[in-house]
């Protein structure tokens, strides 16, 4: 039971029921499996070895590749390939990418679209700026006044979010007039 259930664990990766999807039209190397699903050849090594750990799939030499294929004991890869079809179409990278983003918005806006607090981690800050920078259009002038009382809206620390904008290229800042670059 409790393999079985490491085995489910390991299915429920999307580019891991791609990859055994793949693999049971034909065996194939790391670089082919990177290239038919647009996924970097370390993604796909990733996930092999995991799936090679549980028994899913195998390994051999062939010539100056190692190919894998399935180890078709242990689970009935026609009905995994139907349930790889279903999350392939569900599970793109624009919307992964977009999940990701709305999990960073709902964690760190209040319903009313105000800042709860500045984010720490670097890429979920850049994710809270963007949504910020979103009040301003591209390439108006705005008075530092005005993108104060525009910051302010969100989080009383207009200063901090202010430098940032100006720390991630987000805005250009000249004698007190702030441009939005992107």
């Amino acid at each position: 039971m409790n393999d079985l259930a490491k085995r489910l664990k390991l299915l429920a990766d999307p580019s891991r029921l791609q990859i055994l999807a793949s693999l049971n039209k034909e065996p194939m190397y790391v670089e082919l499996l990177s290239e038919r699903l647009e996924l970097h050849p370390s993604t796909v090594s990733f996930h092999l070895k995991k799936l090679e750990e549980a028994g899913l799939v195998r390994k051999h030499k062939d010539q100056y590749y190692v190919v894998y294929e399935l180890d078709r004991t242990k689970l009935d890869f026609n009905v995994l390939h139907e349930v790889a079809a279903i999350a392939t179409r569900a599970t793109s990278e624009e919307e992964r990418e977009q999940a990701y983003y709305d999990k960073i918005k709902n964690t760190f806006f209040d319903r009313d679209g105000t800042l709860k607090s500045i984010p720490v981690q670097r890429k979920k800050r850049l994710v809270i700026l963007e949504e910020i920078a979103k009040s301003f259009e591209i390439g108006k002038a705005y008075p530092e006044k005005q993108v104060n009382q525009i910051i302010a809206e969100y989080h009383f620390d207009f200063c901090t979010i202010r430098r940032e904008f100006i720390m991630n290229r987000m805005f250009e800042r000249d004698n007190g007039i702030y441009v939005r670059l992107k």
